[in-house]
């Protein structure tokens, strides 16, 4: 096994929870999120009783750089994990 590059790994994972909080953030400015998150939860055979809240950028914004920021320590985690376990395998 090979070493990963943990840097790398850590702007794949950030990446990935940014752009999925981006569409999250579009779905709330669309007015798409309460119908999604009733659905999701239907699905698995509960109800909900959140509310969605306005759309507001700064906090759209944020959300976006705390995800994917705690994706980066996460994805980097991953990979020091991953070296450490399989070093020289």
């Amino acid at each position: 096994m090979h070493n990963v590059n943990t840097h790398k790994l850590g702007l794949v994972v950030g990446g990935f929870a940014g752009i999925v909080h981006i569409i999250w953030s579009l779905f709330v400015a669309l007015g798409w999120a309460g119908p999604l998150v009733g659905f999701i939860f239907g699905l698995h055979f509960m109800s909900h009783s959140y509310m969605i809240l306005p759309f507001n950028l700064l906090t759209a914004v944020g959300l976006v750089l705390v995800a994917s920021c705690v994706g980066y320590i996460i994805g980097t985690i991953m990979g020091m994990v991953w070296n450490t376990v399989f070093r020289g395998k």
